[in-house]
């Protein structure tokens, strides 16, 4: 599965507790693989497409300001000879506020990605949660546990207990989740010719 959903698996890895589980008696227990369902579930091929496009428009902008901030130190670097020592100075402030801007704007798009990839995977992590619980509920289960989550460390069970299949089949009846609108991606402002001065650095998505 991509790299996009492995965050996400984590939220599919709590337990589907009953009320009072080791209240009753007997203990019905079955497993899931959370890591599977995730993969094949309705909704999420599509959520992962449009995430990678809207990751594409982001870095689109990060190339932007790059190029804009290289053009700048270039034509800066050319003109410098023929430029009093006031004039050298301001047009390096330029540069080096332009350049504290865009490292700035670049961490706001790198934490509103972060988000987008959260609000896209959460309608699919309620739906599975939603369908788990029915799941549960239905086969009087006491509680499911996902071998398919990171550290899980069941080594053996009986295949009668896996409850993945059932799952998937109860999603793929409901079919995708309604996606989460894209928000609205900021556009860089135009600054005039530019290049980055050595060192400098942007977070990345």
């Amino acid at each position: 599965m991509s790299k996009w959903m492995h965050s996400a698996i984590l939220a599919a890895a709590t337990l589907a507790l009953a009320p009072q589980a080791f209240a009753q008696a007997p203990v019905k227990i079955a497993y899931i693989n959370s890591q599977k369902i995730l993969a094949d579930a309705p909704g999420r091929a599509e959520a992962e497409a449009t995430y990678n496009k809207e990751m594409a428009t982001a870095r689109e902008q990060l190339q932007h300001m790059d190029d804009s901030l290289k053009s700048m130190v270039a034509t800066f670097e050319k003109d410098a000879p023929a430029l009093d020592s006031a004039k050298r100075d301001a047009r390096g402030k330029t540069i080096r506020d332009t350049e504290q801007e865009f490292s700035t704007r670049a961490a706001t798009l790198n934490t509103q990605m972060q988000q987008r990839q959260a609000d896209l995977a959460r309608p699919l992590m309620d739906q599975v949660s939603q369908v788990l619980d029915e799941v549960r509920a239905k086969g009087g289960y006491t509680m499911i546990f996902d071998v398919g989550a990171q550290g899980s460390a069941l080594v053996s069970a009986d295949k009668s207990l896996d409850l993945t299949d059932t799952v998937l089949a109860r999603l793929k009846a409901l079919g995708p989740p309604k996606a989460t609108a894209a928000a609205p991606a900021a556009t860089p402002k135009q600054v005039g010719p530019a290049q980055k001065p050595a060192g400098v650095t942007r977070p990345k998505p």
